[in-house]
């Protein structure tokens, strides 16, 4: 009997955790032993993976299907099924509790911890038996780990900058992640019978990198038929507050979840109050004042009544009342949009500013230029991406840009390999003009699947564009690790730092400055390295970087994978205005991650750029020809 809800997410940590101490027991035993072990490892790993990118529910799978239905899904043996199956029944798995048991450490505590890894932890286990992250951070306090055989000072130093980025992370949620959960939980309040609408508002409708809490509002007359429905979900772990008109509660994973709901005629009011940050909703409340009214979440009212609503069925009209134009939800940040808005500027000679109009939209992009194949670290074929992106995303064009020779660990291409991958791209592409790639390849796709079909519609097969590319790795000195005579012979080049992080800031930005200055070299992707609540990045004089790609022609990468969101919206912001050429990226390894280029488009729109700002809004042709 199944006794709890488990979502992708839980089978893929659970497994995950497996993996983690599996990788810990190698320290310990001979080669034969070590090499079984890893193999175990990575294929825990392989199977997290794959469940974490399946597109339905594992745990309805199995209802449907059984352990059958299990065996299914790539990457996952009988082995891992059992396990799957026993965690979906009971709630555990009695090997990960029999590992547990011989490493008692907190494992959710070290899982996502960068750059303390098993192994790394295992030699501080064994010398200092350190349990806890609390522990770790007292240990390398007083000088504790550095006395550790291969261990020093500076990398006790690293462990603590690890640990305080940690906790300052602890209880933010990355976008991405909570996504998902916010849209199932959405949908559900919007499908109640006494709900005319719902949305999630707060620091979610304005697509923040990371979320607090979820923010949810509703409309209904039956205010508390709603709240009991609301706190009665079965993702609702606690419930923390209920009122006439308000709940509050913590979800499953630990996040806390609000809701209020609203009459009809305060819907806008209500929906603008809880959308922008605090700063932008007090400027426009001392708007409201300066004109006599005055300004909360039930409606715009005249100052000294309670009755006489002027507006608040609509956001529009409240922002309009205060003679701004609307503003979209990514924007109220309090970083000069009410001035940008303002539809009466005090200097009359000075030109109308149409971003608010032109700011670029969730369908704009028309190809995307980071995607990876089982060449080297991706999940899936060349020809599976490109039907991908097409039939279920509707693009028209994707770069291939899988790894090069120097990172080993995703068995990166030489040139040889990279020659031969862009001869049959273009062996691909001229199927594709044929129109019969896709038919031969996926004509079992049933269409009824399709998603976004009508977007899809714009292109037909023949005109797809599949382009040659790599992901070129930027070495220590700002060199590149292919010659620029292969990759001269590439449709579009991008590259990537992907090591030595801890550089100062100077050889930092030469690396950058150094290949932005190459004239192979099209795109710099994710500029900073950054990984969000794991990794600061490397660091970076921004506004150097940003002269010398406007200098040279070069295009930085907004990289919209949820973790990495690389460019931060102030830096896309002051690409803008610097006028840096910019373009989004998915960073698909596998044919769900295209989903993350919407989470791009919000963090472009946070940073203000328009349609004409971003390079891959354009046709595959002319953007070929906007570059170097």
């Amino acid at each position: 009997m199944i006794t709890m809800n488990k979502t992708n997410g839980d089978i893929a940590h659970i497994l995950r955790k497996i993996s983690f101490l599996l990788e810990m027991d190698t320290n310990k035993k001979n080669d034969r032993q070590t090499n079984a072990i890893n193999f175990k490892n990575r294929a825990y790993n392989k199977a997290a993976d794959q469940i974490e990118n399946l597109s339905i529910n594992i745990e309805k799978l199995y209802i449907n299907e059984g352990i059958g239905g299990l065996l299914k899904i790539p990457s996952i043996g009988r082995a891992i099924a059992s396990k799957i199956e026993e965690f979906i029944k009971t709630g555990e798995i009695n090997y990960y509790n029999q590992l547990k048991s011989e490493l008692p450490i907190n494992v959710d505590e070290f899982l996502n911890l960068e750059g303390i890894g098993p192994k790394t932890l295992r030699l501080i286990y064994d010398s200092l038996k350190i349990k806890t992250l609390d522990e770790l951070y007292d240990a390398a306090t007083n000088g504790k780990i550095k006395t550790i055989d291969g261990f020093s000072q500076k990398k006790e130093e690293a462990i603590l900058r690890k640990i305080d980025l940690y906790r300052k992370s602890k209880g933010r949620f990355l976008l991405g992640e909570i996504y998902p959960l916010v849209k199932q939980i959405e949908k559900y309040l919007s499908e109640l019978d006494c709900v005319k609408r719902s949305v999630a508002v707060g620091s979610f409708r304005r697509m923040k990198e990371t979320i607090g809490d979820i923010d949810f509002l509703a409309v209904s007359d039956v205010p508390q038929k709603v709240i009991e429905s609301f706190v009665s979900m079965p993702e609702v772990k606690e419930i923390l507050g209920k009122g006439s008109s308000k709940a509050f509660v913590k979800l499953n994973n630990g996040i806390d979840s609000d809701l209020l709901v609203v009459p009809e005629e305060s819907y806008g009011a209500a929906l603008q109050y809880f959308t922008g940050n605090k700063e932008h909703g007090i400027a426009l409340r001392k708007i409201a004042q300066s004109k006599g009214l005055r300004l909360n979440e039930w409606g715009l009212f005249t100052l000294n009544s309670t009755e006489n609503r002027i507006a608040g069925l609509t956001e529009e009209e409240i922002y309009h009342r205060l003679d701004l134009d609307w503003i979209p939800p990514e924007m109220r940040e309090s970083k000069g949009e009410i001035e940008l808005a303002k539809r009466e500027l005090e200097n009359t000679k000075k030109p109308r500013e149409d971003r608010l109009l032109q700011l670029l939209g969730y369908r704009d992009l028309r190809g995307d230029l980071q995607v990876h194949t089982n060449n080297t670290d991706g999940k899936m074929a060349i020809e599976e991406m490109a039907y991908y992106a097409k039939e279920k995303f509707g693009l028209d064009y994707i770069a291939i840009t899988d790894h090069t020779k120097s990172l080993k660990i995703t068995n990166g291409l030489d040139e040889g390999q990279i020659l031969d991958q862009a001869n049959k791209i273009s062996e691909l592409n001229d199927k594709i003009k044929n129109d019969d790639l896709f038919l031969d390849k996926f004509s079992n796709e049933k269409t009824a699947n399709i998603k976004h079909k009508k977007n899809s519609q714009r292109s037909s097969n023949a005109s797809f564009r599949i382009l040659s590319s790599a992901e070129v790795n930027i070495l220590k000195d700002g060199s590149l690790d292919i010659p620029n005579n292969v990759l001269d012979k590439l449709d579009i080049v991008g590259a990537a730092i992907h090591s030595n992080f801890s550089l100062p800031i100077e050889m930092q930005t030469h690396r950058l400055i150094t290949a932005a200055q190459n004239p192979s070299i099209d795109i710099i992707f994710h500029p900073t390295g950054r990984i969000i609540n794991k990794r600061d990045g490397y660091p970076v004089d921004i506004p150097k970087l940003m002269e010398s790609a406007k200098d040279t022609d070069t295009v930085l990468e907004i990289d919209a994978h949820y973790d990495r969101l690389d460019l931060k919206d102030e830096y896309i912001k002051m690409a803008v205005e610097n006028g840096v050429r910019l373009v989004i990226d998915s960073d698909a390894h596998h044919q769900i991650h295209f989903a993350f280029l919407n989470l791009g488009v919000a963090q472009a729109r946070r940073g203000w750029a328009k349609k004409n700002e971003i390079l891959n809004t354009l046709p595959a042709q002319n953007l070929l020809d906007n570059l170097k």
